[in-house]
């Protein structure tokens, strides 16, 4: 009996190259099922994903696909490539959404290699990509940077000199891209579930989003299901006992969504993000973890040649088992507080009064 070679196993760290390039298998079409499923994993209550009269009020065809379903299955098509054999994923940058995705639409991904670290330890390191999301008319849909730590085959396989690429502290304002059409005189802030628009919030201006989910083992399995994300680490019961948490790691992107939800009280009128600035998974998440989150206005920034719709940069933090009331973050010795597992720096484009 012959042994076949044609299965995969996923790169390792000594795998990727500079400049290295992948063109992600297996586009997606997304359909009403996909954004049904999205608001029974999160529990999202955004109107302008919820409601086609909605969305063409505000001069869109109709509801959009939620921004982070956008997000989940981008990186989903990246994982096979890039993070199969990931330890963790780290951060974002540099992360702008582009057109909006309706039912229908059908989306690729390609991405390039930045940067390569190896780890002190020898037993990993860490793999910078630049990936982006098209649909079927090559329109950008998701452009962003992450990193991504990623297990060594050998730990005595030699590597090169380590790069470590320059990412911009944030996306500029003017550099946020608004759909096309978007018009906020049918605005309908009772719809919309919240009498507060972009002059409300100030800068230093916390909120405490109040209430808490549980992240089930199903939920997050689900999750990496529905989104094709392999990566071992978030899947595989067996091989997660081996690993130094000894179980699955939840996926990060879901503890994302999640805290996305959360802020809807607070800040409903919120209705699409724009750009994720920075971000780091702080803490793992595991099955049985309620999440708790809480924002910060950092910033707000008018539009060039919109007087209908602002933005407000936001901090967004997530907690584990943990109320946000006291708003735990960084302390003044720089480290986080324990129950903190994301910290999320993010644009979100919002209506104005005027």
């Amino acid at each position: 009996m012959t042994t076949s070679n044609k299965t995969a196993s996923g790169n390792f760290f000594e795998d990727f190259r500079l400049g290295q390039e992948f063109q992600h298998a297996t586009p997606r079409t997304l359909t009403e099922a996909d954004a049904a499923l999205n608001v029974g994993l999160y529990g999202s209550r955004f109107a302008v994903n919820s409601s086609d009269e909605f969305a063409r009020a505000i001069g869109l065809p109709r509801a959009p696909l939620d921004d982070l379903l956008v997000f989940h299955v981008v990186i989903g098509k990246t994982v096979n490539d890039i993070s199969l054999n990931a330890v963790a994923n780290l951060g974002y940058a540099e992360f702008r959404w582009g057109v909006p995705v309706y039912p229908g639409d059908t989306l690729s991904a390609r991405s390039t290699v930045l940067g390569l670290r190896e780890n002190s330890n020898k037993a990993s390191g860490v793999v910078w990509v630049r990936s982006t999301g098209t649909n079927q008319k090559g329109e950008m849909v998701l452009d962003y940077v992450r990193w991504v730590m990623v297990h060594k085959r050998d730990p005595a396989a030699p590597v090169g000199e380590a790069v470590t690429p320059k990412t911009a502290p944030s996306v500029a304002a003017a550099d946020l891209v608004v759909p096309a059409g978007l018009s906020m005189a049918g605005y309908d802030d009772v719809a919309a579930g919240s009498p507060h628009r972009w002059e409300d919030y100030q800068p230093g201006e916390r909120i405490d989003h109040v209430s808490g989910m549980t992240l089930e083992d199903s939920d997050h399995m689900f999750s990496t299901r529905l989104y094709q994300n392999t990566a071992r680490v978030h899947f595989d019961a067996f091989a997660g006992k081996s690993t130094r948490f000894g179980r699955r790691l939840a996926y990060g992107g879901h503890i994302i969504s999640l805290a996305r939800a959360l802020s809807f009280n607070g800040l409903a009128n919120g209705f699409r993000l724009a750009a994720i600035n920075a971000g780091s998974h702080v803490g793992p998440t595991f099955g049985g973890d309620t999440i708790y989150a809480w924002s910060e206005v950092l910033e707000k920034a008018e539009l060039p040649g919109r007087r209908d719709l602002g933005a407000l940069r936001l901090r967004l933090v997530a907690t584990k088992d943990c109320p946000a009331g006291a708003f735990p973050g960084k302390g003044a010795d720089g480290k986080y507080h324990p129950a903190v597992v994301l910290d999320l720096d993010y644009w979100l484009l919002m209506p104005r009064r005027s």
